[in-house]
């Protein structure tokens, strides 16, 4: 069975659209992943980040919410985590092993944060790890633009060392054509 991990699209993060590189590509983009993911009886699962030790992100309030534009379907899986990475102290882990997966599917928010800590940890888990190389996003910083970012963590990840598992990055429109 295959996963798709679509981690933090939630509202606090895109308050300001324009702030995201592609934002609202980027979101199409999972969608449209999510539902083809659930045509084909594979699995959705929503990471939701729960920043309340931050001051953000605070459960039960409208930015902690999941964007509207990606809505929750019953048979998807919501896992609360509370650090970057969406396997630190979350059942992630255990519910992979009991699905038997053959590939993980990484989406989301925000590439340098919590995308990249949760891609790492899944490599050192042994997983199949494929990111999709524009459907992930971040926004600007001091130093760099967003897309430098997403740029610079799309050849780091496909440079890595693997494990027993690699790490492919692919975009969406190669991945979509070769597993459609």
């Amino acid at each position: 069975m295959r996963v798709l991990l679509i981690i933090d699209m939630q509202n606090e993060s895109f308050v300001s659209m324009d702030a995201m590189f592609e934002g609202e590509a980027v979101i199409t983009r999972i969608q449209t992943l999510a539902e083809a993911f659930r045509m084909k009886g594979d699995k959705v699962i929503f990471i939701q980040h729960d920043g309340s030790s931050e001051g953000c992100y605070i459960p039960h309030t409208e930015g902690w919410e999941i964007l509207p534009a990606l809505p929750v379907n019953p048979d998807d899986l919501v896992i609360s985590k509370t650090a970057n990475d969406a396997f630190y102290k979350t059942d992630l882990k255990q519910i992979l092993d009991n699905l038997t997966i053959t590939e993980l599917v990484v989406t989301g928010c925000a590439t340098d944060f919590c995308v990249d800590a949760t891609v790492k940890a899944a490599l050192v888990n042994d997983l199949p790890v494929t990111v999709l190389s524009n459907a992930h996003t971040t926004e600007d910083k001091p130093h760099l633009t967003a897309k430098q970012i997403i740029d610079h963590y799309n050849w780091i990840w496909s440079a890595m060392a693997q494990t027993k598992s690699a790490i492919q990055v692919v975009d969406f429109d190669t991945y979509t054509q070769a597993t459609s």
